[in-house]
């Protein structure tokens, strides 16, 4: 097609986005406005495949339907007319009184502006202030539909409410586009007497023609659907006037032309032979009249050009312009196949006068591309591939070669007009085509790009800020509106956009399949949050079990978590440069598992069965993806977590309000989880990883528990058991006498293996006797752990165990036989104070991991030994404490043997030190008894550490830090029913540990500045310190 702008066009015209946008679309819609414009020579103005003078005969006589349009424009436009009408209330405006109207598409006047200001408005135009008060977008009016002034009373309404809310319940009145009963134009007269049949008075725009109203009934005598069609009549202007009635210009009566197809579209005149009347009408469009180019068919069967109907549909809504029976251009089909082929089998005789040769009409493109130089209005627009293919499913080349003379020609535009800023002319007609189509949001995002001011956020980022800011849904809401308020632009992402932010990133979105299939678990892909009782079989016999637990399928958590880590798979393999071919014996994934109670989360609202206010959750980290490609004997890493005892980094599988003291109702909810594991490690995983189904393959690792959760999953004693350890079979006595020399003998299978040995007793022994010979297993363990220890937990009953030594020397225990509880009570309350005072330590019910790592340091030594009396005994303290603090490092560190390889070197020899000191100078407290955790730190440390390679790394660290984060999302989701809540909060604590959005998080973290420029770029300064932090951002 020709792209041509009028030379008159202002330069402005292609910038403004309001006030010359209602002039562009003016200019598009208004045909008679198009006269007065100078064009060139050779150029013809196209009404649709008509010209101006078919429509204007010698005597002036113009067409009704355009005539009509005008009058009906007039009364919109013209401010002194008598029937112009208020754009919201749809008032006369000469019936209100108390001043002058108000141009909707205007800027603010001084006297409303300052008067909008001091309310607290900071809108700078009329269709701002509408758009908040009255809740309606004129940005998008029509001239030929909407008026263009609001009356004395609705800007009274709008000052009132202060330009934010109208406290006058106006009703805004919805216009419709003109038509034979337009109100406007012919409107009813009230009158008191009877309605009787009047005849129908001449029409004021013209006394040649009729009024709507009588053609109307004509219409129907004449009866349309007997084929006699419309008869229009003109009245007598004199002896020599003739009725005029003219068939071929019936569609152009009431069908407003603006296609503008004449040069691109082929006339029915070159047809080569001579069809019959209904043939011609069905192989032309019921628009333009032209051949069909690219032919659509209506819902009522009617054909038309793709562009035409389209246009047309835009122009004067969707209806079909034949019988207007509703037409939406989602409604269009492709005609029968039969069809098109007959209609690119019609011959044209070619115009050029040296050529008239008879083409078909499917090569009558290719034949004209030869007269390009001479004959050019009849060259079909080159697609650059196939029929009906979308531009933007071409290849670029195949746009390139489809736009190059439309890129000339905006290049030549550029180069007069703009100074050869091409981008800025594209820019704005994409602008102006949004504005046209009322996608106004869009055109606010290119609008505030093109002035520098940015985009909206990404949905991701407004879902990482919401999640990790902890805002409830009606927070976020709330600072929605008010940014969105405040800036007057759409930065923040509304609730259904995180929501389906959310889909992509919870487990039960992407599809995946086990090979073989999981044996006792469904193949549904597509699961998300299910109930934690929901895969027990509960017996006739089993009571109800009072408890609510929410969880994730297992399998489908883990997909959801290697998708998540996607990218790092794939940049992995990019680092160590492997082939996707030499990949296909399958990825290995090394899960650890983390179960531990919460205690007491009780919270006053909420409502719903009386369930324990104890809570347990389940947890699981990926800790590495490696793969051994094909014919090499080394694996190669190419994923390690970096943080593996973060929060962030550990997964919640189940949530369930339960005291872990309960071994029926914990073994009936983590029941479920266990066969589900077990399944999983006979199978293996196909996913879809960058575009690529690949294998994976699962090892699981239970490591994250405490002392009392291994002896829960295990079947073991309680701690305060004869037998002291969960990883040999060492009595308290054994330990005492023996601090260091012992290996791991206890496994998963061993412990059923001794569970039957106590169940069936096949050797008829006394109670003492079996219990010796189970080594202190009393229950069936129904998960198994992996024999280790862990760091934190470590740590704390460690330091325990050290505040009860530094108690005893501050009172000389050695020295004493049995001290009374008084006594040790202020042996108790002088360590406390010297804490405080030396170390600011506040004293606490129960040791933490604080207090712990506080304690355990020389200063604290220091300032305990200034309140031992003995010196020999502050040298030995010191000591102790020195040996301590040279083994800690080895099992609290990830990698021991890069972080701390001399400390692992003297391990043995310190901890053979340590025991010979607690064993004769602090003989008065481990003569015949030590702490677990004392025995497992001296004897089992080295042992662990060369099977795995790390302690600290496989600690529950990650999972008791998610502690605090299920109170908080507890608080934030805070419904009327535990059920939900619970699920809120295990789905929020899920996105917490999103790789990806806390990959968004990383790169927005210091976006403060830009933010705050976005929101409000007057007021924000270049020369600002530093960043804030994302949260205090929030605070807007």
């Amino acid at each position: 097609g020709v792209l041509w702008f009028p030379p008159t066009v202002p330069r402005c015209e292609l910038q403004h986005p309001y006030s010359k946008f209602s002039d562009w679309k003016f200019k598009l819609f208004r045909v008679k406005s198009m006269e007065k414009a100078p064009l060139p020579g050779d150029a013809q103005l196209c009404l649709g495949g008509k010209s101006k003078e078919s429509l204007e005969s010698a005597g002036a006589r113009v067409d009704r339907k355009l005539q009509e349009m005008d009058t009906h424009m007039g009364h919109l436009s013209v401010c002194f007319a008598r029937r112009c009408l208020c754009r919201l209330c749809g008032v006369a405006l000469r019936k209100v009184k108390g001043g002058a109207e108000h141009n909707v598409q205007g800027p603010l006047d001084e006297s409303s502006g300052s008067a909008l200001r001091r309310m607290g408005c900071k809108a700078k135009t009329w269709p701002e202030v509408v758009l908040k008060v009255f809740k309606v977008d004129v940005t998008g009016d029509m001239e030929t539909v909407h008026p263009p002034f609001f009356c004395h009373r609705c800007w009274k309404a709008a000052m009132r409410g202060g330009g934010f809310c109208c406290f006058s319940g106006t009703r805004v009145t919805r216009w419709q586009p003109h038509s034979a009963l337009c109100r406007l134009c012919f409107p009813r007269k009230l009158s008191l007497q009877r309605s009787s049949r009047k005849r129908c008075k001449p029409s004021r725009a013209g006394s040649q023609f009729v009024r709507a109203k009588k053609m109307k009934s004509e219409f129907f005598d004449h009866g349309f659907g007997s084929g006699a069609g419309w008869q229009w009549r003109s009245a007598e202007h004199g002896a020599n006037s003739k009725p005029w009635v003219k068939p071929s210009l019936q569609r152009a009566l009431w069908v407003r032309n603006v296609t503008g197809c004449k040069n691109i579209h082929l006339s029915s005149k070159l047809l080569l032979e001579d069809f019959p009347t209904d043939f011609l009408r069905a192989v032309t469009c019921q628009v333009c009249d032209h051949l069909l180019a690219d032919p659509v068919q209506s819902p009522c069967r009617h054909l038309f050009c793709r562009t035409c109907i389209l246009k047309y549909i835009r122009a004067l809504g969707q209806r079909c312009p034949l019988c207007t029976f509703p037409c939406a251009p989602s409604d269009l089909v492709t005609p029968a196949k039969a069809f098109l082929g007959v209609l690119q089998s019609l011959l044209l005789r070619c115009p050029r006068e040296d050529c008239r040769e008879a083409v078909r009409l499917e090569s009558f493109g290719s034949h004209c591309r030869g007269h390009q130089e001479t004959f050019n209005s009849y060259l079909p627009v080159n697609k650059g591939g196939r029929p009906r293919q979308h531009l933007l499913s071409l290849t670029r080349r195949a746009q390139k070669h489809r736009l190059k003379e439309l890129k000339n020609q905006v290049k030549a535009f550029a180069e007069k007009e703009e100074g050869g800023d091409i981008k800025s002319v594209c820019l704005t007609l994409f602008l102006l085509a949004l504005r046209a189509g009322n996608e106004h949001r869009q055109a606010d995002e290119l609008e505030a790009m093109m002035q520098g001011r940015g985009f909206g956020l990404h949905p991701a980022v407004c879902l990482a800020i919401r999640v990790n800011t902890f805002l409830s849904c009606s927070q976020y809401h709330k600072m929605y509106r008010t940014v969105k308020a405040t800036s007057g632009r759409q930065i923040f992402q509304p609730l259904h956009t995180l929501r389906n932010a959310e889909k992509e990133l919870l487990p039960g979105f992407h599809p995946f399949e086990w090979q073989p299939a999981l044996k006792n678990v469904s193949s549904a892909t597509d699961v998300g949050i299910i109930d934690g009782l929901s895969g027990w079989a509960a017996s006739v016999d089993d009571a109800l079990v009072e408890t609510i637990s929410r969880r994730f399928r297992y399998d489908v958590a883990l997909v959801a978590a290697l998708k998540d880590l996607e990218e790092d798979i794939v940049e992995g393999l990019k680092e160590h440069s492997l082939e996707d071919s030499a990949c296909t014996a399958g990825f290995s994934v090394v899960i650890k598992e983390s179960c531990d109670g919460m205690g007491d989360v009780s919270e006053k609202h909420g409502n719903g069965p009386a369930v324990p206010e104890k809570a347990v959750r389940f947890s699981f980290t990926v800790m590495s993806i490696s793969v051994q490609p094909e014919g090499s004997q080394e694996k190669f890493t190419i994923f390690q977590e970096s943080k593996p005892n973060s929060e962030l980094s550990c997964k919640p599988l189940c949530l369930m309000f339960v005291d872990e003291s309960d071994h029926e109702t914990l073994t009936a909810v983590l029941g479920p989880v266990v066969a589900e594991r077990n399944a999983m490690k006979q199978s293996r995983l196909i996913l879809s990883i960058g575009g690529l189904p690949r294998f994976f393959r699962f090892h699981f690792r239970g490591t994250g528990y405490d002392e009392k959760m291994v002896r829960e999953m295990e079947g073991l004693e309680a701690s305060g058991s004869t037998y002291i350890c969960t990883l040999c079979d060492s009595t308290r006595e054994e330990a005492s006498n023996n601090m260091v020399l012992h290996s791991i003998t206890r496994s998963h299978a061993e412990n059923l293996e001794r569970y039957e040995i106590w169940r069936t007793n096949p050797f008829s022994e006394s109670m003492e006797e079996l219990r010796d010979r189970v080594k202190g297993v009393s229950a069936k363990p129904f998960m198994e752990t992996q024999p280790t220890l862990d760091a934190l937990h470590c740590d704390i009953g460690n330091a325990t165990e050290f505040y009860k030594i530094f108690q005893d020397e501050i009172g000389e225990v050695h020295l004493k036989s049995n001290p009374s509880r008084e006594e040790r009570r202020q042996w108790r309350s002088a360590l406390d104070k010297q804490l405080r005072k030396r170390l600011k330590l506040k004293p606490v019910m129960r040791m933490n991991g604080n207090f712990a790592r506080r304690l355990m340091t020389r200063e604290a030594v220091d300032a305990v030994c200034e309140v031992v009396p003995s010196e020999e005994r502050r040298e030995a303290l010191r000591e102790l404490v020195e040996l301590y603090l040279q083994m800690k490092p080895v099992w609290r560190s990830t990698v021991p043997a890069k972080d701390c390889p001399d400390q692992l070197c003297r391990y043995s020899f310190n901890s053979q030190r340590f025991a010979d000191l607690l064993s004769t100078t602090f003989k008065h407290r481990y003569d015949g008894k030590i702490t677990n955790y004392l025995h497992k730190t001296l004897a089992h440390v080295p042992e662990i550490i060369e099977r795995d390679g790390s302690i600290g790394a496989w600690a529950s660290e990650g999972n008791e830090s998610g502690n605090k984060l299920f109170r908080r999302f507890r608080k934030m989701n805070a419904r009327q029913s535990k059920t939900f809540e619970l699920e809120d909060v295990l789905k929020h604590h899920w996105l917490y540990t999103s790789k990806y959005l806390q990959k968004f998080m990383e790169a927005h973290k210091n976006s403060a500045k830009a933010l705050q420029a976005t929101i409000d770029p007057v007021e924000t300064q270049d020369d600002l310190g530093e960043s804030l932090d994302v949260a205090d951002s929030l605070e807007l």
